[in-house]
């Protein structure tokens, strides 16, 4: 049997690039709900105190935050990639003994037709 080093395993394959952007999107909207929460709560919390200050600086920092994650993506970690082939161990399978006539393969080959065209008006010779 014939290995092949090259083959990677469909476990170590990353994720596909429409699911990667999906869930990218979804944080991004999670922080940048988050910022909005923190904003209202800056202006709707009275009296005023440091929390404001919290509160301000966080509704100003989380958009870069959310930017830089949302396009940090998958490709910045490293996936090891796993080895597909597997030493098989136990009996081997008998050898196939003469074809059966159930087992015969069947070849159809098809030739295209000769196209005879006839134009109406002409005359066949006889």
């Amino acid at each position: 049997m014939k290995r092949t080093p090259d083959a990677a395993a469909v476990t170590s394959l990353p994720r596909a690039p429409q699911d990667e952007a999906q869930s990218r999107v979804r944080h991004y909207i999670v922080t940048m709900g988050i910022r909005v929460v923190c904003f209202i709560l800056m202006v709707t919390i009275q009296p005023y105190g440091w929390y404001t200050w919290v509160f301000g600086i966080a509704a100003a920092v989380l958009p870069y935050i959310a930017v830089v994650f949302a396009n940090a993506g998958d490709d910045s970690v490293e996936v090891p990639v796993e080895s597909p082939v597997q030493e098989l161990t136990g009996a081997r399978p008998a050898e196939p003994s003469a074809a059966k006539a159930s087992d015969a393969v069947i070849t159809i080959q098809e030739t295209p037709a000769p196209s005879r065209v006839e134009h109406p008006g002409a005359e066949t010779a006889s």
